[in-house]
């Protein structure tokens, strides 16, 4: 699959610059074409602006129908898969339906635990230590209508030990995401993966 990606995300933008990474070594074929964020304020957008991909803040507030304008520029730059990193705006169903089979998230669990309405950065983490699970993770999915409910594509585990606090197990989760992410991506390229199945 050639992929024309399109970037939505909300704050730092970690997993977008690895992904980035990753197409520059030459790791990942792929076009890095839009950047979409709904936080003025986001670091995200300053990466962006450095790696020279057009980017727009998009919210409720700034914008007046606002899936209308947002799936307007994702066509106009030519985007076929729609990437979620750390994006914590509900992705309005007509974008969803738009891009049925063609927008992924990742998410830092091992889904269907710990996913859901509310589950996000540290909710996530701190439901897993208080819980009895001895591992936990990250997993890249297909965006559906519900949080967190699309087909998973591809999973990586990491330890949950026992003096792990939240934030520790944040650290580790993210660091397999910037693994996971860009590898998903590559055999989605490749045709490994198939979004259709």
């Amino acid at each position: 699959m050639d992929l024309q990606l399109g970037f939505f995300a909300s704050h730092r933008g970690s997993n977008v610059a690895a992904i980035l990474t990753a197409i520059e070594r030459g790791d990942l074929d792929a076009q890095p074409k839009i950047l979409i964020c709904n936080n003025p304020d986001a670091p995200v957008l300053s990466l962006a602006q450095r790696k020279n991909i057009p980017a727009y803040c998009l919210n409720q507030k700034n914008t007046e129908q606002l899936d209308d304008v947002t799936l307007a520029l994702l066509r106009d730059h030519g985007v076929n898969l729609v990437v979620l990193a750390g994006y914590l705006q509900k992705v309005g169903p007509q974008i969803i339906s738009a891009y049925s089979n063609r927008m992924i998230n990742i998410h830092p669990a091992l889904l269907p635990k710990y996913g859901g309405k509310g589950m996000y950065s540290l909710k996530v983490h701190e439901a897993v230590i208080k819980s009895e699970d001895t591992e936990s993770g990250a997993t890249v999915h297909l965006v559906t209508a519900e949080y967190d409910e699309g087909r998973i594509l591809a999973q990586y585990k990491v330890p949950r030990y026992v003096r792990d606090t939240a934030e520790t197990l944040a650290e580790r989760v993210l660091g397999v995401e910037h693994v996971l992410y860009p590898q998903t991506l590559r055999e989605i390229q490749r045709g490994i993966i198939l979004l259709d199945e």
